[in-house]
């Protein structure tokens, strides 16, 4: 799936799509309406009794023992921009909980696979970073204007406390963390479609996700807050501030 939502993907990248907005203002381009389409017909023909939820075309089926999550394009405003922090997301959840990720950047040829305990970048191991200390940890988040004031102040506060913040990475942060690079992702009004995929990459890589109140996601379709952590250390620090008992 993965590989045909690449080569829908590709021709349109850098070019001069037709930006359309949703309901909710954001922006939707025909790359990411036909990539979801083209994974969601190859999951109708292999599994037809599963369920699917994606980004662009809802949900059916969720009910199933087996639920598919895609993201055709995670980070669209990247996309359209001409930057390469995006990438398609693909989950498997087994009686609601994601068993199975995937992040697919289609131009660079970078691919995250998660599954048990096995965390890869191109089928090669990949272990999250080992600093506990919060001033040497850097911060990334994907969009500031998903944060409330009260959650914008919280956000401050810690990176006030690490050793810089980046913004703007999308999935790829997700990825970065997996990898080592960074050391937390601090997320705040986001979908299960743009979680639950980084969430067997980045707990295989021996990473740490939860709200940021340092308790487990819920099992739904969208969440408040989310806070990826590199390890327990650093998780626990960042909890310190970010939550509202902190």
């Amino acid at each position: 799936m993965a590989d045909a939502a690449a080569s829908v993907i590709r021709p349109h990248f850098r070019k001069r799509v037709v930006v359309d907005a949703k309901a909710d203002s954001s922006p939707v381009t025909i790359a990411d309406r036909d990539a979801e389409a083209t994974m969601r017909r190859m999951i109708e023909a292999q599994f037809p009794n599963h369920g699917i939820r994606g980004e662009e075309f809802g949900a059916c089926r969720t009910d199933a023992e087996w639920v598919w999550v895609l993201d055709p394009i995670d980070g669209t405003k990247s996309f359209i921009s001409g930057s390469l922090a995006f990438g398609t997301q693909i989950a498997l959840l087994h009686r609601g909980k994601p068993v199975l990720g995937m992040i697919n950047q289609p131009i660079t040829g970078e691919r995250w696979f998660g599954i048990g305990s096995s965390a890869t970048l191109n089928e090669e191991p990949i272990r999250t970073s080992e600093k506990t200390a919060l001033g040497e940890a850097i911060l990334y988040t994907s969009a500031l204007e998903q944060f409330d004031r009260a959650r914008h102040e919280r956000f401050d506060a810690l990176t006030a406390k690490v050793r810089f913040t980046r913004i703007s990475h999308d999935c790829y942060a997700a990825g970065l963390l997996a990898l080592g690079g960074i050391d937390l992702l601090v997320e705040s009004n986001v979908f299960d479609y743009d979680i639950l995929p980084q969430m067997p990459i980045i707990l295989a890589a021996g990473g740490i996700v939860t709200d940021w109140d340092g308790q487990p996601l819920a099992d739904a379709t969208r969440y408040d807050t989310v806070l990826m952590a590199a390890n327990a250390d650093l998780h626990r620090a960042a909890v310190k501030i970010l939550s509202r008992l902190g």
